[in-house]
């Protein structure tokens, strides 16, 4: 027995990849395929009968149904808006930690900025929503943030601005922690160098610290785009879809379609697999663009 497994040794690895793959297939590989295939039904999710209806659920999804047009578009909007403006905070509130922080307050302010992560999606959204809609008017009247007072979930246009000042907050502190870890394998003789040479900070960040982190400037990105594609909860939560369906991202039209309004679980996979498409090839292009820039830095 004990030859058998030195002649073969990937017989210890299935062992060990067996109990994560099992899970993995039947979890996530078969369902998978069993959505592929419903895709191209009419089935509503509930009975067992249905009907094979080919590409029409896709053909429908681009060319008669402009609510699920609108939820993509504005979802690349939001993509675009929060994949900026995320790894920009992210990335200011590393540099803010590891070079304008004490060492020993570092920790302190690791954990403030990292602890929204930690939070449940749903009830720091509900928090959220109690903030826009009490506490911001309160301060509005009483203060002199004025500002403050704005119909944050009542306008299609306030309401996008919610939802990114809580995607952000949940999500930057998880950045940082990736660019906080990047940034201690910057080399120091580079820095000293630079800044013997008359180099001002923002040049040293540009030219020696940014080509340096790419690797995860890349991650991030990667997570992001990943991320802010399947959002779902936030609107859920904060804005239900509204004002209206302003507010609609793709994969909250998909739940509507599929659970809540129409019940037509063949056409909502159908526009699952369309997203799912749409993130593969968006993930893979920017995957390939960054890791080239990798190269060159």
């Amino acid at each position: 027995m004990y030859r058998t497994l030195r002649s073969k040794p990937w017989i210890p690895l299935l062992a060990f990849a067996a109990p994560a793959l099992f899970f993995y297939v039947i979890f996530l590989l078969i369902p998978t395929i069993g959505g592929i295939y419903y895709s191209f039904t009419d089935w509503n999710g509930l009975f067992r009968q249905y009907n094979f209806v080919g590409f029409s659920n896709y053909i429908e999804a681009f060319t008669e149904d402009s609510r699920f047009i609108y939820s993509l578009f504005y979802t690349l909007k939001y993509v675009v808006a929060i994949v900026l403006l995320q790894n920009i905070v992210g990335i200011s509130l590393a540099v803010l930690v590891e070079s304008r922080i004490r060492t020993r307050t570092k920790s302190v302010f690791r954990t403030l900025f990292f602890m929204p992560n930690m939070f449940s999606v749903y009830i720091s959204t509900l928090m959220w929503t109690f903030i826009f809609s009490t506490v911001f008017p309160q301060l509005a009247d009483k203060t002199i943030l004025s500002f403050l007072d704005q119909p944050w979930l009542g306008s299609a246009n306030m309401a996008f601005v919610s939802i990114l000042l809580v995607s952000i907050w949940q999500g930057a502190g998880y950045l940082m922690v990736i660019y906080i870890a990047a940034l201690q394998g910057v080399p120091r003789d580079l820095q000293e160098a630079a800044t013997i040479d008359g180099a001002t900070p923002f040049r040293k960040f540009l030219h020696i610290t940014l080509p340096m982190i790419m690797p995860a400037i890349t991650i991030c990105v990667f997570l992001t785009l990943n991320g802010s594609f399947k959002i779902f909860e936030v609107v859920y939560a904060l804005t239900g879809g509204g004002p209206g369906y302003s507010t609609e991202v793709i994969a909250f039209n998909i739940y509507q379609e599929g659970f809540a309004r129409d019940l037509r679980y063949g056409y909502a996979t159908a526009k699952a697999m369309i997203l799912f498409l749409i993130i593969l090839v968006i993930t893979v292009t920017q995957v390939a663009v960054l890791k080239k820039r990798e190269v060159e830095a």
